[in-house]
């Protein structure tokens, strides 16, 4: 089946300005040709079911790169989240490590037009022994023991790797997650047996020994967390990942640490992608504020700063960013949590709108490994992209204007999805809050094996 989408105001996520009457044809869910209206006469749209813009404008499909949707394992909430994402731009989202018996199955679901979701990259983790503590393992390993599962794998020197990573692989996996608890040594021999079976590794910017540096070094694809990668100038060796260095603040707060410059130069030579998750402190103050922990509040200021300095230098260093929210489904709010990290990129970081918007598309592409087929509305390219009323390029306020949102070349009306969520059936569509953070036990409340660093163990 072709389509033709006539009219387009194109912001294509190639850094190019946006172009105003385009026309993108899809055939099979890849794009085949992006050309000005002129140049597609009528002739060749003959037999094609066109669709005229009038204008409206047109951005590449979002990519939160990341997310955790099934720690623990719950489907309603993880499909709930899913659609709503979905329904507000996300066309791909990056899985950091959680049950992947369930998400397995919903990135099958995603795939295969079961459900209206975005295509879900998922990873299987790597740690420590010393890791395994934590419960979160023992949420998505329920009925084995964690460490000892395929997608969660405690390792050590003694480790067989070929077989730890060809377990992993087995699970469908794109990437194996390197955590926490282990030394730089090791950390590089895992990178090189992931990338020798085909699987790319996303790592924790620090590992605990192992610095960011040395995690770096070891040729890992991306790190996550840019607050993290303060550690490289810590005034004291690394030991584990719950003795975490203490942190002086001020020292880095005009985002010009020339050692963390050099840290940047080199992830820039190695096209090492950084998922900052920039705007995560900012939300646990809000959350703090709210339960009237000052301490907390006070610890998340601080490192919210840090956040904000260490991602706007990594920016201007020239390093690609990808924007990852690492966030609670909060299911109250009707769009993706990946709106607050662009607003974040722009409002704290620096960036335009433009500029923010290619993190969450270009940077996001990239942080999957798929940049061959994602990221920018070119033709060869997999048919994602979003058609909204209003201009992004003015103001990031115009993500809430979403009218259709095209994944694989199928075409989705937001207006759909509204009138479901609020069709008088008993059903929200998902727009109604289930209590998760209540479940882990406040474990982690941005996202159980995810980031962790937002409790106790971090200042």
């Amino acid at each position: 089946m072709e389509h033709a989408y006539r009219g387009a105001t194109l912001l294509d996520g190639t850094g190019a300005p946006a172009r105003t009457g385009v026309t993108i044809l899809v055939t099979d869910g890849t794009i085949r040709r992006v050309a000005p209206d002129a140049d597609v006469p009528a002739a060749e749209l003959a037999g094609i079911d066109v669709l005229d813009l009038g204008g409206r404008h047109v951005i590449p499909g979002l990519i939160d790169s990341h997310q955790h949707i099934a720690t623990p394992p719950d489907r309603p909430l993880a499909e709930a989240t899913l659609r709503r994402d979905f329904y507000g731009g996300v066309t791909a989202t990056r899985d950091m490590a959680d049950d992947l018996r369930q998400v397995a199955d919903l990135a099958r679901a995603a795939l295969v037009g079961e459900l209206a979701a975005p295509d879900i990259h998922y990873a299987a983790l790597m740690a420590g022994p010393g890791f395994f503590d934590d419960p979160r393992t023992w949420q998505v390993s329920q009925g084995a023991t964690p460490g000892e599962v395929p997608w969660m794998q405690a390792v050590t020197a003694g480790t067989d790797l070929p077989l730890a990573v060809a377990m992993a692989r087995g699970t469908f996996a794109t990437a194996v997650k390197i955590y926490a608890d282990l030394p730089g040594e090791l950390v590089a021999a895992i990178t090189t047996e992931a990338h020798r079976q085909g699987l790319a590794v996303w790592a924790h910017a620090a590992v605990f020994p192992a610095t960011p540096g040395q995690v770096v070094a070891a040729g890992v694809d991306s790190v996550s967390h840019a607050h993290l990668l303060v550690h490289e100038a810590a005034e004291r060796p690394l030991t584990t990942y719950r003795d975490k260095p203490p942190v002086d603040f001020a020292r880095f707060a005009a985002g010009d640490d020339a050692e963390l410059g050099a840290l940047f130069a080199e992830m820039r030579s190695r096209g090492t992608v950084l998922d900052a998750t920039a705007s995560l402190w900012a939300t646990l103050a809000r959350e703090a504020a709210r339960a009237g922990d000052q301490e907390g509040h006070a610890r998340a200021l601080a490192h919210d700063g840090l956040s904000a300095a260490l991602t706007g230098q990594a920016l201007r260093a020239g390093v690609t960013v990808s924007a990852g929210t690492d966030r609670d489904p909060d299911l109250g709010e009707p769009w993706p949590p990946l709106f607050d990290e662009l607003d974040y990129l722009v409002d704290r970081c620096g960036l335009s709108p433009a500029e923010a918007l290619r993190c969450a598309s270009h940077g996001g592409a990239l942080s999957l490994g798929a940049e061959h087929r994602l990221g920018t509305v070119e033709a060869g390219k997999q048919a994602d992209f979003v058609v909204l009323e209003e201009d992004p390029v003015r103001s990031l306020a115009a993500l809430r204007s979403v009218v259709h949102v095209v994944k694989r070349g199928r075409r989705h009306d937001r207006a759909e999805f509204e009138a479901e969520c609020l069709a008088p059936t008993g059903r929200t569509g998902g727009i109604g809050r289930t209590g998760r953070a209540e479940t882990t036990e406040n474990a982690d409340r941005t996202g159980a094996t995810g980031n962790g660093e937002n409790g106790a163990d971090q200042a």
